[in-house]
């Protein structure tokens, strides 16, 4: 088991296996994503392939491209 210790000012430090592990480096950014009774840490990536299937499961009626065609054809100064 891994464990990290929280600061008084809500810092902790990851394990270096934890770091390696998801890629990890100074200046890194992570996204925590609430599941059930914890918490899933994503490493955020600003590369757009890294975007693929971040938000799958999010949406109760996903919308499709079809859909979405309408919405293009509005006026923008509305």
């Amino acid at each position: 088991m891994t464990i990290a210790t929280l600061t008084s000012k809500g810092r902790i430090t990851l394990p270096m296996s934890v770091r390696k592990a998801l890629g990890l480096r100074p200046g890194a950014k992570m996204e925590f994503i609430a599941q059930g009774d914890g918490f899933k840490v994503v490493a955020l990536d600003t590369h757009v392939s890294t975007l693929k299937g971040r938000f799958a499961g999010r949406v109760a009626n996903p919308v499709n491209l079809e859909a979405m065609d309408p919405a293009s054809d509005l006026d923008p100064t509305l």
